[in-house]
This record gives C-alpha cells, sequence and structure tokens, in this order.
C-alpha cells in the first residue's frame, strides 16, 4: 500500500481556518484509546495546562472532561495561536505526565468549529454526559473530571437534576 498524503489527518486539516474568537469543539486522545488520563500525573497536568493557556489568552475554557483515554472540550479561541499550535502546546506540556501514566497523545485531534447559530446547549450536555453514558460514573454521583466554568456554569446547572444528569438522559 502507497502513501497518499491526499488521506488521513492532513487531508482533514486541508481548508479549515483557525479564527481567533470562534469557539471549537475538541476532542484528544491516547494512542490506541490507552487509558490514563485519569491517573494524578495526566489530570494534574492538564488541569495546570488548561488554566495557564486560558491565564495567558491562548483560549478560554468553557467545558471540558476527562476520560480514561480521551479529553473533550468546548473553547474560545483567543488571538495569541492558531488552534493546531495552541492543541500541540497543550500536548506537549502534558506529555512527560501522560508517559508516566503509561500513555501518550494520539497523533491529530478532532475539531468542529461552533458556528453562531449552533445550541449550545447540546455540546455542553454532550461533554458532560460523556462519562455517564460510558457507564463510568452513576447517575447519582458527580463526574470529578468535569469543569465548567463559571459564566457557562450560571446558566447550564438550571439544566441539570440538582446538579446531576436527568435520568431521562441516560436512557
Amino acid at each position: 500500500m502507497t502513501f497518499n498524503p491526499r488521506k488521513g489527518h492532513a487531508a482533514l486539516r486541508r481548508g479549515r481556518v483557525s479564527q481567533a474568537g470562534s469557539e471549537y469543539f475538541l476532542t484528544l486522545t491516547t494512542t490506541g484509546h490507552r487509558t490514563g488520563l485519569l491517573a494524578p500525573p495526566p489530570t494534574a497536568a492538564l488541569a495546570a495546562e488548561l488554566g495557564a493557556m486560558s491565564a495567558d489568552g491562548t483560549w478560554h475554557v468553557r467545558c471540558s472532561t476527562v476520560m480514561p483515554d480521551h479529553v473533550h472540550l468546548l473553547i474560545r479561541l483567543g488571538e495569541r495561536l492558531p488552534l493546531a499550535r495552541a492543541v500541540q502546546r497543550l500536548k506537549a506540556e502534558t506529555t512527560a505526565a501522560l508517559r508516566a501514566a503509561g500513555c501518550e497523545w494520539q497523533r491529530g485531534f478532532f475539531d468542529r468549529r461552533l458556528r453562531p447559530d449552533d445550541e449550545r446547549l447540546l455540546i455542553l450536555l454532550y461533554i458532560y454526559l460523556n462519562p455517564y453514558r460510558a457507564g463510568l460514573s452513576r447517575a447519582e454521583e458527580t463526574w470529578p473530571h468535569f469543569r465548567c466554568g463559571e459564566e457557562d456554569w450560571m446558566w447550564f446547572q438550571h439544566e441539570l437534576d440538582r446538579n446531576l444528569p436527568a435520568p431521562e438522559w441516560l436512557m
């Protein structure tokens, strides 16, 4: 089989535009879906770097959840770096912690730029419900690796049932 440069990660990036001020839904995955992101070194490194990137204006994290083998983020891109470079920075700054947990980042990432008329509630619900639907958390428990920015939490918490998922969402 010969290499075709028109396929794969490069093909997915062709024609995409990184636009400061735009919102993106991102998914970063470990190689081979190897679990380990919930170990203390990776979760601490991810929290620290996501916070640093928000503080320096690289992006503003609206919400995130860390799963055993992937991370979901809803971000508003800042002006410091284009999206691919911002994700590259996050991965670079957390690689040592991932390796300590026996995993590494998969090459590339999934991104979807949200349009102004896209319903943010659906994205937040997807990110919030991911650990519940994967069977990692029971409905009466709060997933400890979900984070939501204060501004979004003010309205999003009213969509929940005592800060927990509504039972009908988990069916």
